[in-house]
């Protein structure tokens, strides 16, 4: 792949720059700007033949102004004298007509520095659209080598590349780059006129740490083929287990509810939590934004703080919200630096690589523990509501009889309260960094299972 018609730094760093002057020329007490470039090609591939090729280019670039204690933000793809002359001029007449923000407003100078440390998230390897459609074939072939697959969905290879550009009025700036290397297969089985479907993903930022499209493959294939003879099972309530492909779920609803917005607003079920017993004491959850090679690694949060590692839940207990400025000034504590920024609105809260740490046990001695309950592996059509906790979803997996996985089951429906769940949840050893949000296996006692 190769970005030689990108926009060079020095003029994506002109049009940021521009856009602050312009702003401040218009009557902003204070601005940020950041611009983002961004190129991915992709190839698709199925029974064996090119489906598609898809390559996207863009360069955004957006601005935030502030008039007192009112704000607004605007962005565009267009970076013409013109066109950021007037996104300039309209970004601080909207905001003199926006209502107050008393919690708006640029992190102070003072909690802005430097550092650079070399976190490994940019893979300069150059691919050609050939080489995407190799690896595409290869992951296809590999499952279709799997006994029982009928056919292949479609194959996937991707590479992605991006830059951030960050600057603020009080003279602070940013820019980093990251790329990002997939692969992707959905198989499907068929046996005794029973069909099933089941798929295998994988990213990484460099594409030597890039599973094989050997792997991948066949993973996929084995799921599918697993899955062949699903049924439904009686309702009751029982043990489940979360493997670790959608396990990571459960803590994406917990950094929901202690997200700075979620909490000052008071629509968080963890809103009056902090410092107390949430999960069973041998539970530790962290964020960590400087993992190497991490997904979700990041040198900067979106209002220019260096973030640190983290701890969510320390032997139990709910230890801090994910905090931007805005929220922070809300609450009247620090931000924790979990600003992020998009290009068209202001900045919210995000995690980095949040993970819940491992436990002591493999996820078959969980397996072995259970007399009578469930391991799902896929989740869809979630429902949370957030002040109360309450959780339901639609599951697929494997019943559990007398420690043992038996039959795949499907068209069930899991639920129970989060407070709940998050008491008597056990955590197994097999953590992978695999996402910016990832967990171990884990098993929840008592949860509701809705089947025949």
């Amino acid at each position: 792949m190769n970005f030689d018609n990108a926009p060079n730094k020095s003029e994506i760093d002109n049009v940021v720059q521009k856009l602050l002057l312009k702003a401040k020329h218009y009557g902003a007490t204070s601005a940020d700007a950041v611009g983002t470039y961004g190129r991915s090609l992709g190839v698709v591939v199925r029974n064996g033949e090119l489906e598609d090729i898809d390559n996207n280019e863009g360069y955004d670039v957006g601005l935030r102004v502030m008039v007192g204690k009112r704000q607004s933000c605007v962005s565009t793809s267009d970076t013409s004298h013109a066109s950021l002359e007037k996104m300039a001029e309209r970004a601080v007449a909207m905001a003199k007509l926006a209502p107050e923000d008393p919690y708006c407003g640029l992190v102070e100078t003072s909690k802005l520095k430097k550092h650079n440390p070399d976190l490994q998230l940019y893979d300069n390897t150059s691919i050609t659209p050939e080489e995407l459609k190799e690896r595409a074939l290869e992951v296809e072939a590999s499952a279709l080598k799997v006994k029982g697959i009928l056919q292949a969905e479609g194959a996937n290879a991707s590479h992605a590349h991006s830059e951030i550009f960050f600057q603020t009025s009080n003279g602070f700036s940013y820019e980093w780059m990251s790329s990002r290397h997939s692969i992707s297969v959905s198989a499907i089985a068929e046996l005794n006129g029973s069909m099933e479907r089941d798929y295998d993903y994988h990213s990484a930022r460099w594409l030597e740490d890039l599973r094989s499209t050997h792997e991948v493959g066949q993973l996929a294939g084995s799921r599918a083929i697993a899955r062949i003879g699903s049924r439904q099972i009686k309702s009751g309530a029982m043990p489940v287990i979360f493997d670790k492909r959608i396990s990571n779920a459960l803590l994406s609803a917990l950094l929901g509810a202690i997200s700075g917005p979620s909490v000052a607003r008071g629509v968080s079920f963890l809103k009056d939590k902090l410092g107390l017993q949430v999960f069973d004491d041998k539970i530790q959850i962290f964020d960590d934004p400087q993992i190497m090679r991490g997904y979700g690694s990041r040198l900067y949060d979106g209002e220019g703080i260096i973030p640190i590692k983290r701890s969510l839940i320390k032997n139990g207990k709910l230890q801090t919200w994910l905090l931007n400025s805005s929220s922070a000034r809300q609450l009247k504590q620090e931000t924790t630096g979990h600003a992020s920024r998009n290009i068209s609105s202001p900045p919210g809260v995000s995690s980095t690589n949040a993970y819940i740490a491992n436990g002591f046990s493999a996820p078959e001695e969980l397996i072995k523990q259970v007399t009578d309950g469930l391991v799902i592996t896929e989740m869809f059509g979630p429902s949370l509501n957030g002040n109360t906790g309450d959780y339901s979803v639609g599951v697929s997996g494997f019943k559990i009889e007398n420690g043992q996985k038996t039959h795949p089951v499907s068209e069930v429906t899991v639920a129970g309260n989060l407070l709940e769940i998050y008491k008597s949840l056990t955590a197994a050893n097999d953590l992978e960094f695999n996402s910016a949000i990832v967990s171990p296996t884990l098993l929840v006692q008592g949860l509701t299972v809705a089947g025949l």
